[in-house]
């Protein structure tokens, strides 16, 4: 019999919710690739720019766009080993990862809801919802009695 310490376990969890979580980005990803959302999220920035001439989000061809955010995906694998060791700078980043593809997830659900149609990205979009939720918990785990 092992016995692990509830640190262990909690170091665990939180390199588990962080694998989830970028596994569902890299799901989405391919999401987006595959219904085209470039076709929806140009047009709508464009638009936006437009109106409020301060917008700050930037258009992308298809190739950067991909390739940041395959680069993106392989970066937040790549921190998996810490993230199992579960150091605290990677706890902190958590928060504003968790948080930017909660509102990520919830972007798409809102926007398919508004435009009375399933957008590019929609998919994907309950998986980070509940892994954002999953690492959020998992990233306080060390901070709870």
């Amino acid at each position: 019999m092992t016995i692990v310490a509830a640190g262990d376990r909690a170091a665990h969890a939180f390199g588990r919710a962080w694998l989830a979580l970028t596994l569902a980005l890299a799901a989405h990803v391919a999401d987006e690739a595959a219904t085209d959302f470039l076709s929806v999220y140009n047009p709508l920035v464009a638009a936006a720019r437009q109106r409020f001439g301060w917008f700050p989000m930037p258009t992308f061809t298809f190739a950067v766009w991909l390739t940041g955010l395959i680069v993106l995906v392989a970066i937040l694998l790549s921190l998996t080993p810490l993230a199992n060791r579960a150091l605290r700078s990677l706890r902190l980043a958590a928060y504003p990862f968790a948080t930017i593809m909660l509102l990520n997830g919830i972007g798409h659900l809102a926007g398919s809801i508004y435009f009375r149609r399933w957008l590019p990205g929609a998919t994907t979009a309950p998986l980070l919802l509940v892994a954002s939720i999953w690492l959020w918990r998992a990233a306080g785990d060390e901070f709870r009695p």
